[in-house]
């Protein structure tokens, strides 16, 4: 393959060009209440090329290997009808490597018939509990291997191994609905879907348990998170800001996401990075050929770095992090986040709601809106605090605020990270993307919260 890609790369009149070759295999299940609504694996075979010149971009995907090198041409043809300024791309040292899988315990040695046998057994623990009206079950995994060659002088062949299983619970009684979900991911390791049955059975009945749960009556609250949601703020309300095309394409954004401003104390710490172990984020190499990092987005408060492709770390006139992702060969690399976390600190969840008269701890979500600086999210169930202690439970709540605003009120941080491995990212039609995001439970003074 390698004698192949280079040959095809030779020759042409480009700026640059690379080609990515994609080769998969995938397994998929989904219920829908009691019933199995589909079931299969897949395998795939295609890739693209991207040609750079003068500044404008060409790109051809296909699934059909054979004339590589009229498919570069093709694509530098497409470059040239762009391109009217110059190219810019950070620079990065040509890499040659061949990168493993990390697999614990790898989904294409288990049948798919033992997958649906264990999903069978959550899905009668879901129903085996009373006034559940409905429910879904989605399971999937994913062998990819990506081969990537530049006309720089990078090869670099890369395996990654990922799995989800999402679980939804719907509880109903007379005209009053509720319900409640279980979001689960892994990079490369099947073992976490085996011994889920208790964790399913108690997805099941808190849903019950929300329809007997009273209202919180809405205002402003000292709030404590939990790490699912939590992270899940750090990755839609701040993490899409530090995306940088999307920084460079708004002014407004621009004056506002400045390097060195201070957006909360010198406790809270943001990093994002490909290069944490262990996570769905996880990969060695980005899209563009770029090795991984770990990169602070907020150090000590303050702004501190943002995520860059080569193109618009060269425009912005900072260094490439690793960031450029595609979701598969149909699509372009395009500014992703990977793991994106807050950082622990020292206190313990009971010292974070210790001297809370009345409060809320919100915890898990089930979706949430974000506009520039602004969010609401809702969260999966919701406890009152009353004098420094967890007490009854209530229904979902939402809460709702400015970015800014609620990072400068996030006056504690707990010791206990914890990271959301369940969840997909979704940008520029590209969905779901593997990522991860976490956090210590977090307080955060004066925020507001709707009852649901």
């Amino acid at each position: 393959m390698r004698d192949r890609i280079s040959e095809a790369l030779k020759g042409h009149d480009a700026d640059y060009i690379e080609v990515r070759i994609e080769e998969g295999e995938a397994a998929r299940i989904q219920y829908r209440g009691r019933e199995l609504e589909d079931i299969g694996r897949l395998t795939s075979t295609g890739g693209n090329v991207r040609a750079l010149d003068r500044g404008g971009w060409g790109f051809i995907s296909f699934n059909n290997l054979s004339g590589l090198r009229e498919k570069v041409e093709k694509a530098v043809r497409q470059a040239k009808l762009v391109g009217r300024e110059e190219s810019r791309l950070a620079p990065v040292e040509p890499l040659v490597d061949i990168v493993p899988p990390e697999v614990k315990k790898d989904p294409s040695t288990v049948p798919l018939a033992e997958k649906k046998r264990i999903l069978d057994e959550y899905n009668d623990v879901i129903w085996g509990t009373p006034k559940i009206q409905t429910s879904t079950i989605g399971y999937s995994d994913r062998r990819k291997k990506v081969t990537f060659a530049s006309s720089e002088g990078s090869y670099i062949e890369q395996t990654k191994v990922d799995l989800m299983a999402r679980f939804n619970a719907v509880a109903r009684d007379g005209n009053d609905v509720q319900q409640s979900s279980l979001s689960l991911g892994s990079n490369g390791d099947y073992g976490f879907i085996e011994n889920l049955h208790s964790d399913v059975e108690g997805m099941a009945k808190r849903a019950v348990e929300l329809l007997s749960a009273p209202r919180l009556k809405g205002g402003e609250y000292t709030v404590v998170c939990d790490p699912v949601l939590a992270g899940v703020f750090c990755h839609e309300a701040f993490g899409h800001l530090s995306e940088s095309d999307f920084v460079y394409e708004n002014e407004r954004m621009r004056e506002i996401m400045v390097l060195g401003r201070r957006f909360g104390g010198r406790h809270l710490n943001i990093v994002d990075g490909a290069a944490v172990p262990g996570l769905r984020g996880r990969y060695k190499y980005d899209d563009e050929g770029v090795p991984a990092t770990k990169t602070y987005l907020i150090k000590e408060g303050v702004l501190t770095g943002r995520l860059h492709s080569r193109e618009t770390a060269a425009k912005m006139g900072e260094a490439p992090t690793g960031n450029a992702r595609a979701i598969g060969y149909t699509f372009q690399p395009i500014v992703r986040m990977t793991n994106t976390y807050i950082e622990p600190q020292e206190a313990s969840f009971n010292e974070l709601i210790a001297d809370i008269g009345e409060g809320v701890y919100a915890r898990n979500w089930y979706g949430g809106m974000t506009s520039m600086e602004m969010f609401t999210f809702s969260a999966g169930e919701a406890y009152m605090i009353r004098n420094g202690r967890v007490a009854e439970l209530l229904r979902p709540v939402t809460l709702s605020g400015n970015l800014f605003t609620t990072l400068e009120n996030i006056d504690a941080i707990g010791n206990d990270l914890g990271m959301n491995q369940g969840g997909g990212c979704g940008k520029g039609g590209q969905m779901p993307l593997p990522v991860s995001n976490g956090s210590p439970h977090i307080r955060i003074q004066k925020c507001l919260l709707g009852g649901g």
